[in-house]
């Protein structure tokens, strides 16, 4: 299949640091190669993706990071060349508004965030065409009316994580922002006894605010923050540590922190917001407490789980190989569609290069 992806413009494909939209995209996009697909990848001007990516789109600019206009002219530029495309893969939040006017055939759009009364507001007047994937059951349940094609989980190159030897503090990974649940981190650690190291993003002016006010007072003795890292040294930060400290405080998505972390062999301590109890497996990759003395005490027990069997979980449900064979499985049932039929336009499109009709619909007795 010829199959199109498309990025947001915000962050580099792969990310240099943090970024799980950015990672995700990367992992399947080469995958899909991997499989034997023709995959075409439409991201900001300095992404390093071994896999093609169309030509004329501007480097990421984190300082545009939700600005409309650059958004929609991102969208246009990869629609307009996707035209030849079996199935576009959309990561994008008004992608599915695009493709109403300029995409004609299957596509897929991957909700990587919550069903928020504005997003299924956007969603519901996407293209017909349009194929929603849910990446949790929990996000799933919370998607009203809009139809949820599949649940795919997150998948990731297990075999290119090395197993670290845990140690005597616990991590956390995450972005500077009250949802991921950092102070209830630090205070759990401290309530525990356990040292915490803390890497998380801080770019923004809100991310930064929010340390200045919020997480710098509550550091004290028992925290300490490292910054920003990459992806080498995340994993070694989570190999050498005896638990992934989690408590999120909003309902997450997916978690593709917390399957990263079981890779390395490291369990996770976390609450049960979102998609936690679809990864974390009960007393044995982890624990699961809402209440912050009982996180403690759970944090406590985390060098009692066997660090084999987090990693055996992540082998046997979070691969990328599994991952893609699931999306692949979609793609080709849209494919059978009609619109899977006829003469296909030139893959990618030349900007101005004039495309083929819709192939008409059999007609029914």
């Amino acid at each position: 299949m010829r199959i199109g992806i498309v990025a947001p413009p915000w962050i580099p494909i792969p990310p240099p640091a943090y970024g799980g939209i950015e990672s995700f995209i990367d992992i399947l996009a080469r995958e899909l190669v991997d499989a034997g697909h023709d995959v075409m990848l439409a991201a900001s001007g300095d992404s390093t993706s071994s896999v093609p990516q169309l030509e004329g789109f501007p480097p990421s600019d984190h300082g545009t990071m939700g600005v409309t206009t650059h958004e929609l002219r991102h969208l246009i530029r990869a629609y307009t060349r996707f035209e030849g495309a079996d199935v576009v893969v959309d990561n994008t939040l008004a992608g599915p508004i695009v493709a109403r006017s300029l995409r004609t055939g299957p596509t897929v759009t991957i909700a990587h965030g919550p069903f928020i009364p504005l997003v299924k507001e956007l969603y519901a007047v996407a293209s017909p065409d349009m194929a929603f994937v849910a990446i949790s059951h929990h996000q799933a349940s919370t998607a009203g009316e809009i139809p949820i094609a599949r649940v795919i989980h997150h998948g990731i190159h297990v075999e290119a994580i090395p197993i670290g030897p845990g140690g005597d503090s616990a991590c956390f990974v995450g972005r500077m922002n009250p949802s991921k649940g950092l102070p209830e981190a630090i205070t759990v650690a401290e309530r525990a006894g356990i040292p915490l190291r803390i890497a998380a993003k801080m770019r923004e002016p809100a991310e930064q605010e929010y340390f200045d006010e919020v997480v710098r007072p509550a550091l004290g003795s028992n925290a300490e923050y490292l910054g920003e890292l990459d992806a080498d040294e995340k994993y070694e930060l989570m190999g050498s540590s005896l638990a992934l400290l989690s408590p999120i405080q909003w309902d997450e998505p997916f978690g593709l922190v917390m399957i990263e972390a079981m890779s390395t062999g490291t369990p996770v301590v976390s609450t049960s917001r979102g998609s936690v109890p679809e990864i974390v497996d009960e007393g044995r990759t982890g624990f699961i407490r809402d209440d912050l003395d009982e996180l403690a005490e759970a944090l406590g027990r985390a060098t009692d789980l066997d660090r084999g069997a987090c990693r055996a979980s992540v082998e046997a449900r979070f691969t990328a190989r599994r991952m893609a064979a699931d999306y692949i499985t979609l793609f080709e049932d849209l494919v059978d569609h009609p619109w899977g039929r006829g003469d296909a336009p030139t893959w990618p499109s030349k900007a101005g290069d004039e495309q083929p009709d819709r192939p008409e619909e059999p007609k029914t007795a």
